[in-house]
């Protein structure tokens, strides 16, 4: 047998973090009680709204060691959002074409966030410590700004769910924390800046933001900082974040020189435009799937085993023809949306900031060329072939957006790079893109370089929250560069 065979069995593993549930304590005989009700935790309800799923997922924060859980997760699809009442305005449209008005979407996130609390049996009002909302639905939004009215229909949802307004913003002092939370808290030493897990957001001379939706941005980037916590890997700055959701979004961050006085990194560069809605594109031509609406996952599922020599040799063509379809390139000054999400190009480009894109075709316009060869496969091949043709795709597409990077000299030899979502943390993909950055030579130990983080949202939305209340661990940082200290007393001199 070839060496290649062999290879399977003894190639390097790419680090892939998964959700795990908070420990448990024991209370008497036989008794188990999460320790999240026993313990210190800072519990925090991350809710989203994307253009595939809606979420809303409680994770529990040790306050001892600054390891976060999963508690409970919720989860519909986005397309069963109920439909516009008469008299009510659509204000925005999924990338299937599900329409939103404020109300359904408030009702949605409201029902999601309260089923939620309710199957953990926590109390929205008495044990939930801080909520973050944030959005994927960018489609047939016309600028960046439009998502803010997104973001209201999120807030009002929490607020008829019983949300305390208080727990969706940032704490005016220590003294306005929970007494449970005080005693963990640095707000009385330090100034919150605006910087989530060391890194400062994208500063434009306008005040505008350069992609819609940045906020993904910054919760994925969080959100792996936080998941690397549990590899071996040192994942701060300078870094790379990727989420792959239905659409994509991310950040690029800088290097800090150990003896600057401001310890925070820049963000240096965005994501943006299509990822998830490339293989929902090819698995909807296949017939397997509803033709508007179904997703990869419909098919798959997230767990499958290695593909075989010959589905790999069969899959190619169609990845190479596939790959001719979809745009990954620097998004050009003059456009105004990449891959149907808005941006502001120029503003990015005046502000120093580089916006990396993925498209298929302009804003989707050969999203049918996608489905023809989706349904090419479907008549020609059997499920295992179509499944290493999206797992090679979305490979691909990510090991392009790294060539970019490359050349723009954003990834040294100290930086690293992480993923999440559902489309590139599912099915071969992570193994395919560390052998993809092993051939490149970017890094001498590309395994100790790369990580990929099961709900990189709500891991983020959690950090957020630790941020804004400065609810720190020093001994377990996650601000400061590879390697380096924590970046704590920086942050004490500045607040001075």
């Amino acid at each position: 047998m070839s060496a290649g065979f062999f290879d399977r069995f003894s190639a390097k593993k790419p680090w892939i973090v998964e959700s795990v549930p908070p420990p448990s304590t024991g209370h008497g005989a036989g008794m188990q009680v999460p320790e999240y009700k026993s313990h210190p935790y800072f519990i925090v309800a991350s809710v989203e709204m994307g253009n595939t799923t809606t979420k809303c997922i409680l994770t529990g924060t040790s306050l001892d060691d600054g390891k976060s859980y999963i508690i409970n997760k919720t989860v519909s699809m986005s397309r069963d959002v109920r439909k516009p009442k008469n008299g009510e305005e659509i204000f925005g449209a999924t990338l299937d074409g599900t329409e939103l008005t404020r109300e359904s979407v408030t009702e949605l996130v409201r029902d999601t966030l309260i089923k939620c609390h309710k199957d953990a049996d926590l109390s929205i009002k008495d044990e939930l410590d801080f909520v973050v909302r944030s959005t994927g639905v960018v489609a047939a939004m016309d600028s960046p700004d439009q998502v803010g009215e997104f973001v209201k229909a999120l807030a009002n949802g929490c607020l008829l769910a019983g949300v305390p307004p208080k727990k969706m913003t940032p704490p005016m002092g220590i003294n306005s924390l929970p007494k449970k939370l005080r005693d963990f808290s640095y707000a009385d030493r330090l100034v919150f800046t605006g910087a989530i897990a060391g890194v400062m957001p994208p500063i434009g001379s306008t005040g505008v933001e350069m992609v819609a939706n940045e906020m993904e941005g910054e919760l994925a980037m969080a959100g792996i900082k936080e998941g690397a916590k549990w590899t071996g890997v040192d994942f701060r700055n300078p870094c790379i974040s990727m989420d792959f959701g239905t659409t994509l979004d991310g950040r690029i961050t800088s290097d800090v020189d150990p003896k600057a006085e401001n310890p925070f990194a820049k963000t240096i560069g965005n994501f943006c435009g299509l990822a998830g809605a490339i293989p929902d594109a090819i698995i909807r031509g296949t017939g397997l799937v509803d033709k508007k609406k179904g997703t990869a996952l419909d098919l798959f599922g997230e767990k499958c085993k290695p593909s075989s020599t010959r589905a790999t040799k069969k899959a190619q063509p169609y990845v190479d023809r596939c790959m001719e379809i979809i745009d990954i390139t620097e998004v050009p000054r003059d456009r105004t949306h990449f891959g149907k999400v808005p941006v502001c190009a120029d503003v990015a480009e005046d502000s120093g900031i580089v916006l990396i894109g993925v498209d298929i075709g302009v804003n989707g316009d050969r999203t049918a060329d996608l489905e023809a060869i989706g349904a090419e496969i479907a008549k020609n091949e059997n499920k295992e072939v179509i499944k290493e043709v999206i797992d090679r795709v979305c490979a691909n597409v990510a090991l392009k957006i790294i060539d970019i990077c490359v050349k723009r000299n954003f990834l040294p030899k100290n930086s690293s790079i992480g993923f999440t979502g559902r489309a590139i943390i599912s099915g071969n993909k992570p193994q395919y893109i560390l052998e993809g950055v092993m051939e490149r030579g970017i890094y001498d130990d590309p395994v100790d370089h790369l990580v990929f983080v099961d709900d990189g949202l709500a891991r983020g939305a959690a950090l957020m929250g630790r941020c804004m209340n400065s609810l720190g661990n020093p001994k377990c940082p996650i601000g400061g560069v590879r390697g380096g200290h924590c970046i704590m007393a920086k942050r004490q001199k500045i607040g001075k």
